[in-house]
């Protein structure tokens, strides 16, 4: 892929981009599983999540206002906390995240696929169909930037579209009548569930950050990124919320989380039959396919830019091409290792520990350090500190108790990358003060 363009994505570029990337996971792959943890309130959770991605968002505007760039997240981190561990450590948690992104996108791509032939979900060639995809979408950015830009637009109207017709002639369908979507009797889950379930919610709008690392291709920056980050958010939690009122309508609670993988397609088939079965796989199928292509474009850009600030290591491994290219290669390969050794649950799980973590470190650095530059209200900036760390600590309670391992392979992984980024610099310092010694002792 080329280096940057400047002025190559226009608003309504960045907007399908935001969108591309958040509706490929939010709904497909995350659905089912907020319903399982917040029961009847699950179409809420989708709203609540919206409102905290808000709050944060606040943080991302002024920054990009501020500080248009291509590295986006990495070069706010970098004005926040200088060039060193905890801009590695926070970028590389972002970048991290991404990566469980496309994971989760390319094994719900398996999943709905699979329901075209009635086929297991254990079966290996949900694994195998995610890898298949990871490769396409490897291709794809490949070829280049327009060709993304190209995509973005038809695509997005596409899912878009796709979405809301299921929505609303699932609601029509069912009188609607919105069923299990809100709730109609006391509550069955517990609090922490709840707010659990705000974790993979917040997951599911956080693609409104690849906007902010496109940021230096963006037409009038400085007004267009802030305008593209509010209207995805905005887009996504109408889409969210319609289409949770939708599988309410037509699936029970408990059937929902017999089908958490796919509950969509499986929304559709009372309604619609087979037709509906396959309408619903097909839009499920475009909008993984944009979202994984869109998640490596913006992950690569990002990871490039650390690369370039010296605060990665980096090998070509005797590749030819730029280092965006490699890049690519790296993210592709760790893509598709984590798509097979990881069932969604514990893919979405990792990638919601990495995001509110990293998130807190972006807040904390506006609040500490920027405030003033940026002219950020600190009361705002505050509530997503509060907000994120309530949610990232119910998440961590709750999950710990279903599934210890993805808490512990996630921890040891934030410890090796803190501490492995710490090492890394440590090194690079003092390669660069011995260079300068013999350069005087010269």
């Amino acid at each position: 892929m080329s280096d940057y363009k400047k002025g190559s994505l226009t608003l309504a570029n960045a907007v399908a981009m935001g969108t591309g990337v958040m509706i490929g996971a939010g709904i497909f792959a995350l659905l089912g599983q907020i319903a399982e943890l917040s029961g009847q309130y699950f179409a809420l959770s989708f709203i609540v999540g919206g409102v905290i991605s808000g709050f944060s968002a606040y943080s991302y505007i002024k920054m990009a206002d501020a500080y248009p760039s291509a590295g986006g997240i990495a070069m706010f981190l970098k004005k926040a906390y200088g060039k060193g561990t905890i801009t590695a450590f926070a970028a590389l948690l972002m970048a991290f995240s991404m990566v469980l992104n496309e994971s989760l996108v390319a094994r719900t791509f398996g999943t709905y696929t699979m329901q075209l032939f009635n086929g297991s979900q254990d079966s290996f060639l949900v694994p195998a169909l995610g890898v298949g995809l990871l490769v396409a979408a490897f291709i794809i950015n490949i070829l280049g930037n327009e060709i993304i830009g190209k995509t973005a637009m038809t695509t997005a109207a596409l899912k878009i579209g796709g979405i809301l017709v299921f929505a609303v002639g699932a609601l029509w369908a069912a009188d609607f009548n919105i069923g299990s979507a809100l709730p109609s009797q006391g509550s069955q889950n517990k609090i922490s569930e709840y707010i659990a379930s705000l974790a993979l919610s917040i997951l599911a709008y956080k693609g409104f950050t690849t906007i902010t690392n496109s940021g230096g291709e963006v037409k009038n920056p400085h007004k267009n990124i802030g305008r593209a980050i509010i209207l995805s958010l905005l887009i996504c939690a109408t889409i969210y919320f319609l289409t949770a009122l939708a599988v309410g309508a037509n699936l029970s609670i408990e059937q929902i989380i017999q089908a958490k993988d796919y509950s969509l397609a499986e929304a559709a088939r009372p309604l619609f039959g087979n037709y509906g079965l396959y309408f619903t796989v097909g839009i499920a199928i475009i909008a993984t396919i944009t979202g994984v292509i869109f998640s490596i474009f913006a992950v690569s850009r990002m990871t490039a830019m650390l690369t370039n600030m010296k605060l990665i290591p980096h090998s070509h491994f005797g590749m030819p091409g730029n280092i965006q290219q490699h890049m690519l290669v790296y993210i592709t390969v760790l893509s598709i290792t984590l798509t097979i050794l990881f069932d969604l649950s514990g893919i979405a799980a990792m990638g919601a520990i990495f995001y509110l973590i990293m998130d807190i470190i972006i807040h904390v650095g506006v609040l500490r350090h920027m405030k003033e530059k940026v002219k950020a209200n600190p009361v705002i900036v505050i509530t997503a500190i509060v907000l994120d760390v309530v949610v990232l600590l119910g998440f961590i309670w709750v999950r710990a108790q279903t599934n210890l391992t993805v808490i512990i392979v996630s921890g040891a992984l934030i410890v090796f990358t803190f501490f492995g980024e710490k090492i890394f610099l440590g090194l690079g310092n003092k390669k660069g003060k011995g260079k300068e010694k013999h350069h005087h002792e010269d």
